[in-house]
């Protein structure tokens, strides 16, 4: 595999090289790289990350992150040097200066890929390489001598792809109970001979099977609450009485969870307990997941065909290389390599998904070959359905099938529950939401490219047919006029806003800033309750009110015309015009939900507040840039539509977490559960974890390092970092003094041969830097709350933890009202804990973990310590201490430090 003779570049936080075509590897400065790279194409890895190692934001060359998607889509590869050489079977680089000549061994291993006979990915590899020629793609050039022109045309890839079926609906499941001896035998069964018998597991599973039993009235579920500690196994231990009903009823089951990592391991262990197919090709498993994260293949269409220009044209031919060879379509988190489509301008990979609801459903020419179509289809004949908890939500809400609402859930993380059905029974009117109602009214504006058609072109032969339809849906496009369009957010920053809706932002804009006292930075989003309004300002909330009444009551007659159509169907009605229209109307139903509950909420507007919500004034603003601007609207107990939506049609429910309970305390489990608002008592389980803490695991408290002192800070955590050699995350609540610790010491580190990324700083999706961090030992992660809940990283690769101080909760408007309702500090503690629990289970992931949890800050509450595992040392001591503890990799209360008192009892969080 001879290295491809072209120069090659590598920068990193310790430096920057350059390989000459056929030369030696040197060490230059950035400038020289910079000037190198705009000479001739370099041979690059990443080249968004490397151009802001450089500072040099317009850096492009041969990007072999670009090339590997192109020979090898749908294929799993870390983005780094050391993943590229073990995704090729290459040496891995023994340091940064030996990485050069690595992408010069992998780009001609890559080429000689092209070559082979055998190469799985050649169909569609010439065509695409012929578009990407005339679009100037760097590599096409050096691609074209590898891919030979294929005996017959190749087929376009709308024409490969194979089209759905449709299947009879499934019957009702059948009434059965399960007994303990059938659990565990199962249980065995998946768990595999020979393996260790846990008596949690078992237990655990026997209390799972209690969920699949027969209702007995009706509105009125089984409801199992089950804390389960890290290391009981409770995958498997739920899966064993979910296989067992699922074969014995015919009925599904469906498991929700909040991350996509757990929806990973779901698909993993579900094999376990049943094949890839059945006998008729069919999938007993399918992963579902929310329209927004599959590939709309009209909007790709669309882009293959001009929709798209210059780099963003790129991205959409190597996605269309992707979606002959994807298995499920699945664009976010799914086999996309979440790393793509940063290499590319922003947006570009949730352009080509269906974000607003805009789908045509039966009227798209690739109806049949829908991924989305496809996987719903798959869902209502499977026997394990994996979504995430949003979905489940969502479709028990307003699914189009009501047969398929799941009636047998098992809420995975569980504990992130409450904050889902938080977000999902929401109601926002604000400038962006806004303006999508109207985009999908109207239409784009005239400037705007792209496929999106307003109702008058969707429904074109309905409104011909029925000249009362025909109307209805001119007067909603008339009555549309009023809400925001393209440039709002600057007209109001200018103050001349247009129509009555963008007058009540430029009102809430206003109001929001003469009320704000937070002091924050310009950074910040700001906020304001909704009390006191001046009279002005209730006025054009009125006036508002009335536009969105005016944009209402024509789509709701527009709903009655198509409903009349299918009833009286004209001769030109076939099945895919029916379900063209029948989705119309979904669509419609949603809509004009959405408008009732923005006439809602500026209704109390100057009125008595309604108990059961919160609601608030926004700018939301991120480094220092306004980008939305609104009113929002939440349940003071999200729990409550929840139970009513999602608990009482169901007939069994779970809610699982190593973190469902506070301590001893089921009672903000159970009130989080919506429990309290059905007529039942939720069945409670524990089962602790068997991981010894004690001996394996520690808690460090350093009491020396001041809150706000920031250079003490990015000290402290870079000789953390050095001392464990890597293998460190680091969990931060602010986004500044993220970046502010990573811009002290990432080059420092770096120089040690100890990589430093991070969060909202690192040109990389969040799943792609943990991805990186888990490859390799000697890498440490900075990063906020979506690396505190749900990174499974074992071994070696995560050996220390340190939280830059306790994870208050963010005094917002929301928060107030819940903390005054539900016990004042108290609630602030449970909120904490919790957080603290989640931290902490990132750090010991099996038995053969060990590690320490380090937390810098003095002001630690010694109320709080209940958040780690029972018997889990707590010591307060110095920064210097704390290095010597982790030097030694001293774990356990065998070895205290002769001057430090323990956190609490006798140095164990649990005694």
């Amino acid at each position: 595999m001879p290295a491809l003779p072209l120069p090659a570049l590598h920068a990193s936080h310790a430096g920057t090289w350059l390989r000459d075509a056929n030369g030696a590897t040197r060490s230059c400065s950035k400038g020289e790289a910079i000037m190198a790279a705009a000479d001739t194409p370099l041979l690059l890895l990443n080249a968004p990350l490397v151009a802001s190692r450089l500072g040099y934001p317009d850096l492009s060359g041969l990007d072999l992150l670009e090339l590997f998607a192109f020979i090898h889509p749908a294929r799993f590869c870390v983005p780094t040097p050391k993943g590229l050489a073990h995704a090729l079977e290459l040496d891995e680089p023994k340091d940064d200066a030996s990485v050069p000549a690595l992408l010069q061994r992998a780009a001609g291993t890559l080429l000689d890929h092209c070559e082979d006979p055998a190469w799985p990915e050649r169909e569609g590899a010439w065509s695409a390489l012929q578009s990407l020629a005339r679009m100037r793609w760097p590599w096409a050039g050096v691609l074209a001598p590898h891919i030979a022109r294929p005996e017959r045309a190749e087929k376009w890839l709308f024409s490969r792809l194979p089209e759905w079926e449709d299947a009879p609906e499934r019957p009702q499941p059948r009434q059965i109970a399960l007994a303990p001896a059938e659990i565990e035998a199962q249980l065995a069964a998946l768990t595999g001979e020979g393996a260790e018998v846990r008596e949690g597991q078992r237990s655990y599973a026997g209390e799972a099977g209690h969920v699949f039993a027969p209702r007995k009235a009706e509105r009125t579920p089984h409801l199992l609450l089950a804390q389960a500690g890290t290391g009981i196994g409770k995958t498997l231990g739920y899966l064993s009485p979910a296989s067992l009903w699922a074969r014995q009823s015919g009925g599904t089951v469906w498991v929700s969870t909040f991350t996509k990592n757990l929806q990973r391991q779901l698909r993993s262990e579900s094999r376990r307990a049943w094949p890839e197919r059945r006998a008729d090709g069919s999938r007993p498993v399918v992963v579902r997941k929310g329209r927004e994260n599959y590939l709309c293949l009209l909007n790709l269409e669309d882009a293959l065909q001009g929709g798209f220009g210059g780099r963003a044209a790129v991205l959409a031919q190597l996605v269309a290389r992707w979606a002959t060879y994807s298995r499920d379509g699945d664009i976010v988190g799914g086999d996309l390599p979440g790393w793509l489509g940063t290499l590319f301008p922003r947006r570009g990979i949730a352009a080509l998904t269906d974000q607003r609801g805009e789908c045509v459903y039966a009227g798209c020419p690739h109806y049949r070959k829908c991924f989305i179509e496809r996987s719903a289809r798959a869902s209502a004949q499977a026997d394990l359905v994996i979504a995430n908890h949003a979905l489940v939500m969502v479709n028990a809400a307003r699914g189009r099938d009501h047969a398929q609402r799941p009636t047998r859930v098992v809420f995975d993380e569980g504990h992130h529950v409450f904050e889902a059905a938080d977000s999902t029974f929401a109601a926002a009117l604000t400038g962006q939401e806004a303006i999508e109602l109207r985009r999908w009214i109207i239409g784009p504006e005239k400037k705007s490219r792209g496929r999106r058609r307003g109702l008058a072109a969707r429904l074109a032969d309905v409104a011909s047919y029925d000249e009362e339809g025909g109307k209805a849906v001119e007067a909603a496009i008339h009555a549309a006029e009023a809400l925001p369009s393209d440039g709002w957010l600057q007209r109001l920053g200018d103050n001349e806003p247009s129509g009555p809706v963008e007058a009540l932002l430029a009102a809430v804009r206003s109001l929001a800033y003469a009320r704000d006292e937070s002091g924050q930075e310009a950074g910040y989003g700001i906020e304001t309750e909704i009390a006191q309004l001046p009279g002005p300002f209730i006025e054009v909330a009125q006036q508002a009110a009335s536009a969105l009444s005016a944009i209402r009551s024509p789509l709701m007659k527009l709903g009655t015309r198509l409903e009349a159509v299918l009833e009286d169907a004209p001769d030109w009605l076939d099945g895919q015009t029916r379900a063209r229209i029948e989705g119309a109307r979904h669509s419609l139903g949603w809509r004009v939900d959405l408008l009732a509950a923005w006439e809602a909420l500026l209704d109390r507007m100057g009125g008595p507040a309604d108990p059961e919500f919160v609601d608030w004034l926004a700018v939301d603003r991120s480094d220092a840039r306004e980008f939305d601007i609104g009113i929002h609207r939440r349940w003071l107990d999200p729990m409550k539509p929840f139970a009513r939506v999602v608990l009482e049609p169901a007939h069994g429910v779970m809610l699982t977490s190593a973190t469902l309970k506070d301590g001893d305390d089921w009672e903000s489990a159970i009130a989080r559960s919506g429990a309290p608002h059905i007529d039942t008592t939720p069945r409670l389980s524990a089962a602790e974890s068997p991981f010894d803490y004690a001996a394996n695991a520690e808690v460090l408290i350093v009491t020396d390092i001041a809150k706000g002192d920031i250079p003490a800070l990015a000290g402290a955590y870079a000789r953390i970092i050095e001392t464990c050699g890597g293998g460190v995350l680091g969990l931060f609540t602010a986004i500044r003094r993220l970046r502010a610790v990573h811009g002290r010491i990432a080059d420092r580190l770096a120089r040690e041969g100890l990589p430093l990324y991070a969060q909202h700083v690192d040109p990389i999706d969040t799943g792609t830097l943990v991805d990186i961090f888990r490859d390799d030992p000697a890498a440490s992660l900075l990063g906020t709350d979506a690396l505190r809940d749900g990174v499974d990283v074992p071994g070696k690769s995560l050996r220390c933890v340190v939280m830059e101080q306790v994870p208050w909760p963010r005094p917002t408007i929301l928060h107030r009202a819940r903390r005054a309702t539900q016990g004042g500090n108290a609630y602030d503690d449970r909120i904490i804990r919790a957080r603290l629990a989640q931290a902490f289970g990132r750090l010991i992931r099996s038995k053969d973990d060990r590690g320490h949890f380090v937390v810098l800050s003095a002001a630690f509450p010694s109320r709080l310590l209940s958040a780690f595992p029972p018997g889990t040392p707590v010591m307060r001591l110095t920064l210097e201490e704390a290095l010597q503890r982790l030097a030694k990799g001293v774990c356990g209360i065998g070895e205290p430090p002769d001057d430090v008192t323990s956190g609490i009892g006798e140095g164990s969080a649990g005694a």
